[in-house]
């Protein structure tokens, strides 16, 4: 359940701040309040948008069985890994500059197409930022005995996310916008090599990439990924107590590349 409420969390606080700044500009900009009526129809098509997808992948998985089935969730689960992976580099970079794009891609849009500009806008925000969250709980879903906890951590997810994006529009002195993206991003990072992992060990136990030694070492004793703390690593992070050569290579890997990635900019001098 920690992985579903902590992605509906993140993904929704930032649904949420989107539309509060497209909200905050059409309340100077719209007068008799069509506007804002255009935002919230946008809103709501953005949503059925996300929830087609989220139908579509499981209608497609319905649909396969044997190996089509198991390739799908292997693409399914890197899919989610270089979604995440982008969507924070994104953030990084744009983060700064969100409020100033978004409203100028309304009021552009309103003055191209009108009303319908500002519901195209709304739907394609939140649309996106649904559909990321679509592909992450279908991820998410592949887990063993995730699906019953998916319903849960979502409506919680859902609740910690109004309660936060309340906290980031009052300007609370511990929670603000930089901060906030700044630790959850890491956390998305971590939580999109977990994905990555269980996509290559799949690949591994398929055939496709060889396990070069397994396994490198036994942490069971120590560890183990499959009870308490040990399953929660494992679903957050990717941990594996019995870890071939492949796989942590491939795990040193992406923590070298994601650090170099999220290395603060050099100013020139």
């Amino acid at each position: 359940m920690g992985s579903t409420l902590f992605i509906v969390w993140r993904e929704s606080v930032e649904a949420m701040l989107m539309l509060g700044i497209l909200h905050s500009w059409l309340k100077f900009n719209d007068v008799g309040g069509a506007g804002r009526r255009a935002l919230w129809l946008g809103v709501g098509c953005g949503v059925g948008l996300a929830g087609a997808l989220g139908w579509g992948m499981v209608a497609a998985q319905d649909e396969l069985a044997g190996a089509a089935l198991e390739w799908f969730q292997i693409g399914m689960l890197l899919v989610a890994a270089a979604l995440i992976v982008q969507m924070v580099l994104w953030m990084r970079r744009h983060g700064a500059g969100l409020r100033n794009s978004l409203h100028q891609n309304l009021a552009s849009a309103m003055q191209r197409s009108g009303l319908a500009g500002i519901a195209t806008v709304a739907a394609l925000a939140i649309a996106r930022e649904g559909a990321e969250t679509a592909v992450f709980l279908y991820g998410v879903s592949l887990e063993p005995g995730s699906t019953s906890k998916l319903l849960t951590g979502a409506v919680s997810g859902l609740a910690l996310a109004a309660l936060t994006a309340w906290a980031l529009g009052r300007g609370l002195r511990f929670l603000n916008y930089r901060r906030f993206f700044s630790i959850s991003g890491w956390l998305l990072l971590s939580f999109a090599v977990a994905l990555l992992v269980s996509a290559v060990d799949r690949l591994i136990g398929s055939g496709v990439l060889p396990a070069l030694l397994d396994p490198l070492w036994d942490s069971t004793w120590l560890l183990d990924d499959s009870r308490h703390v040990g399953s929660l690593l494992a679903a957050l992070a990717g941990y594996r107590a019995r870890p071939s050569l492949m796989l942590v290579l491939v795990y040193a890997g992406y923590w070298l590349t994601m650090l170099r990635a999220m290395r603060p900019a050099r100013r020139d001098a």
